[in-house]
């Protein structure tokens, strides 16, 4: 029997090939989107997940208070690990690092390692010796403990080794130099490490004793200097929320109940990459949220496809009648009738993931590119077991309702020929289109909406010209000739053709930046303290890049800035200070007077709010801006790079635009920006396979009526205009309940960001008009056919 009906199966789906295929390819097309983005977000979900202890490693973030509410941030004072782990019993260990990102991001490594003539670019990590009892981290060659044993010893990862070394063998004892201000110097390797794995968003190349950090700055001793990240590993009884209650205020009483008052509290590690977003000090999202809206897309996507099969199915149920009378009469039963019309969708289903498998293999290079990743096609048991459920429910889903349909057929009303179609089925069927064609309309003005967000932040006047400005690092040694021959360079720059001007910095603009805290002014109010970024600058900066001053001027142009600072607007308002210039400013062991005030500019995310800054100059910085003239870039980039080599022998020259490092901020939004528009385009295009074969069915079942209405002198335009009537009117209904989810939706996305374009009208006459104009497109095809037809040929008796 059960062979039977699979014959049965296969038969139909080749008797109705235009139906088939139709079902087949919105089916493939759909399974095939959701693979792809069900790897994308396990990938997602497995981002920093890397560590044995993931379920007991939290990092100490930080509430600061400032003019606009509590601003959240991850660098705390250097030795509050030491300290909390001492004082709370809940806490089994606990570590300080450096980050590799407080030296640079990733495109710019924060420092140059050399042996021999070989010399490379490499990102460093200061770490103590908790922090491999507490991440994994594997440990190829060397003992842990001896990077702590002295400040001269280093481990380097596997990779850089290999860059290095062209090895990573019989590497223990050697000396490298490494290159990077204070922290240059000569240090033996103990060690071999495993780099992070890509599911890392930190990957050093170096791992330093944080002595040495402490060493060369002492600031990080102090209690109101916030630059390292302190993670904690719990005891496995710990109570979060106790413990957030006792950090709270911890940071003000050691200090004796004055100075910066950060509120502390813990948040899982692995949480950092999808939770990540922070509003008035409380967690309102991030990362998380795309891959919400992702999984709500695969599943819409899914139910699209499904949608098509049965309105399909249901369609063509007259082309089946009697084959369930006839089955009725000898004795099938309406269950056996289920089973083989879910048998019937399971079998599609089946070959639609076949495809979909294939669809996802050749394109995933593709999908790869689009989202920066490198996701592969996995055949192990357990995704089998995902892959087999998810096509046994899309096909159960699908052909649910086509099998009751079917199945209730009457066998007297069916072989008498007096099989009607009842309004309720008309109505469940429009039902079906109405609910597709909502869920398209949707994704096409979520992908306008999400293009003018992600322009608008490309073109936003971020208060600094990045237009034609290029970014390179250069070596750094503490040694006074050095630095005077690196500022020299800085200098001689200008002097190459097609230079507009040349400056260096120490910390990226378009990264995270240390803060400062218990700041000093005239007539500060003694409960307020605020996080000031601190942006350090060298020579020629502010001017090469183009802040504006408010008031004041630009440092010193003789050299003589030690004892100078510039503030930004929201620092100034922030402490409320009116003629701010010449006032003085104390932190640390430092004072330095307001010389200039700078105009407010995005130094970080537009997510954020444009906070407390200032800049401080040194001589020279790591990293090197210039400004190129434009049309000239070629030549002039050939003449810096002659110059860098000058000045460094054996270094590669590497060097970005800033545009480029600004468009990295916001990778994610464009990636999902472009992710959006393919699936919304692949969601459309099911709907309307689904819609053409119901134009197709329509016109099918009308021929008659069609053929009557030309024989009494209808126009081909008004039986086109009597067959695309319904469609259009459902596709408007579809719209009508679109929108106000759009409105919605979306303006809850933009709240996100702080600088936002508004969601305006045009967005749903623009999405309206191409609803219309892709349903007039899908069905003009079957309505022409069917109007221009024969009515000889339509009126003939079947």
């Amino acid at each position: 029997m059960l062979k039977n009906y699979w014959k049965i199966a296969w038969r139909n789906l080749l008797k109705d090939r235009q139906f088939s295929i139709l079902n087949f390819i919105g089916l493939s097309v759909g399974l095939a989107c959701s693979l792809f983005i069900g790897l994308w977000i396990a990938d997602e979900y497995g981002m920093e997940k890397y560590n044995s202890n993931d379920n007991r490693l939290y990092q100490v973030m930080a509430n600061n208070k400032t003019s606009n509410g509590l601003q959240t941030g991850m660098y705390t004072p250097g030795i509050l690990a030491k300290s909390i782990k001492a004082e709370f019993p809940e806490i089994e260990d606990a570590t300080t690092v450096l980050p590799a990102s407080w030296f640079n991001d990733p495109s710019t490594p924060g420092g140059v390692v050399t042996f021999g003539d070989k010399k490379v670019n490499a990102t460093p990590q200061f770490v103590d010796s908790n922090y491999f009892h507490m991440f994994s981290c594997p440990i190829l060659e060397g003992d842990r403990s001896r990077l702590f044993a002295d400040k001269q010893g280093i481990f380097i990862s596997s990779s850089l080794a290999d860059r290095l070394f062209g090895t990573t063998r019989d590497l223990i004892g050697r000396v490298i130099h490494f290159d990077q201000y204070d922290f240059t110097g000569n240090y033996e390797i103990r060690g071999i490490f495993q780099p992070n794995p890509p599911n890392a968003t930190e990957r050093p190349d170096l791992l330093f004793n944080f002595d040495i950090a402490l060493e060369k700055r002492p600031g990080l001793q102090k209690w109101y200097n916030a630059d390292p990240h302190t993670f904690v590993l719990l005891r496995p009884d710990a109570k979060i929320a106790a413990l957030n209650g006792k950090l709270s205020h911890y940071i003000l009483a050691k200090q004796g109940g004055k100075g910066w008052d950060p509120q502390l509290f813990l948040a899982r590690f692995s949480d950092r990459y999808l939770y990540n977003h922070y509003e008035d000090g409380v967690c309102s999202g991030g990362r998380i949220v795309y891959v919400r809206l992702f999984t709500i897309i695969a599943v819409f996507i899914l139910i699209i496809a499904c949608i098509n099969f049965m309105n399909l199915s249901t369609a063509r149920a007259a082309h089946r009648a009697k084959e369930v009378g006839i089955k009725k009469v000898v004795g099938a039963s309406r269950a056996t009738l289920i089973l083989q019309f879910l048998g019937e969708s399971v079998l599609l289903s089946l070959f639609s993931l076949l495809a979909a498998l294939v669809i996802c293999e050749l394109l995933l290079p593709v999908f790869n590119g689009i989202t920066g990743k490198q996701l592969t096609l996995h055949f192990d048991p357990f995704h089998f077991l995902v892959l087999a459920g998810i096509t046994l429910l899309t096909g159960l889903f699908a052909g649910s309702y086509p099998a009751l349909y079917l199945s209730g057929f009457r066998p007297v009303a069916v072989l008498k020929s007096t099989l009607k179609t009842s309004r309720g089925e008309m109505w469940a069927r429009k039902g079906l289109v109405v609910f597709q064609f909502t869920l398209s309309i949707l994704f096409i003005a979520a992908v306008l909406i999400i293009y003018r967000q992600v322009s608008y932040i490309q073109s936003r006047d971020l208060g600094y010209n990045r237009d034609h400005v290029i970014d390179f690092n250069i070596p750094i040694q503490m040694d006074s000739i050095y630095l005077v021959h690196a500022a020299s360079f800085v200098k001689e720059l200008n002097n190459i053709p097609g230079v507009v001007s040349a400056g260096s910095h120490a910390h990226n603009l378009t990264g995270d930046h240390g803060e400062i805290s218990g700041v000093q002014w005239p007539g500060k109010d003694p409960g307020l303290d605020i996080a000031f970024a601190n942006i350090e600058i060298g020579d020629h900066f502010l001017e090469t890049i183009g802040i504006r001053l408010k008031a004041g001027r630009y440092f010193s142009p003789n050299g003589n800035t030690a004892h100078e600072i510039i503030m930004n607007e929201t620092a100034i308002k922030a402490m409320g200070l009116k003629d701010p210039i010449g006032k003085v400013v104390r932190f640390w062991d430092e004072q330095r007077e307001i010389v200039g005030v700078a105009a407010d500019f995005n130094f970080e995310s537009l997510y954020q709010a444009v906070k407390p800054a200032f800049f401080r100059c040194y001589p020279v910085g790591n990293q090197v801006i210039v400004r190129v003239k434009a049309g000239s870039e070629d030549r002039t980039i050939a003449g810096i790079r002659k110059a860098y080599m000058q000045f460094n022998p054996g270094m590669t020259f590497e060097y970005r635009y800033l545009d480029e490092a600004y468009q990295k901020l916001y990778a994610s939004e464009i990636r999902i920006g472009i992710l959006s528009r393919y699936f919304a385009g692949l969601a459309i295009l099911i709907s309307c396979l689904g819609l053409f074969g119901l134009a197709a069915f329509t016109a099918h079942r009308r021929k008659k009526e069609i053929g009557i209405r030309k024989v009494v002198g209808a126009s081909v335009g008004q039986v086109a205009y009597l067959l695309s009537r319904e469609f259009l009117l459902l596709v408007l209904v579809a719209i009508g309940i679109a929108f106000p989810l759009v409105w919605i939706g979306m303006n809850r996305w933009l709240n996100e960001f702080v600088y936002r374009v508004p969601v305006q009208f045009d967005i749903f006459l623009w999405t309206a008009g191409m609803a219309m104009a892709i349903t007039l497109l899908t069905i003009s095809f079957q309505s022409i056919r069917a109007a221009t037809a024969n009515p000889a040929e339509s009126l003939r008796s079947e």
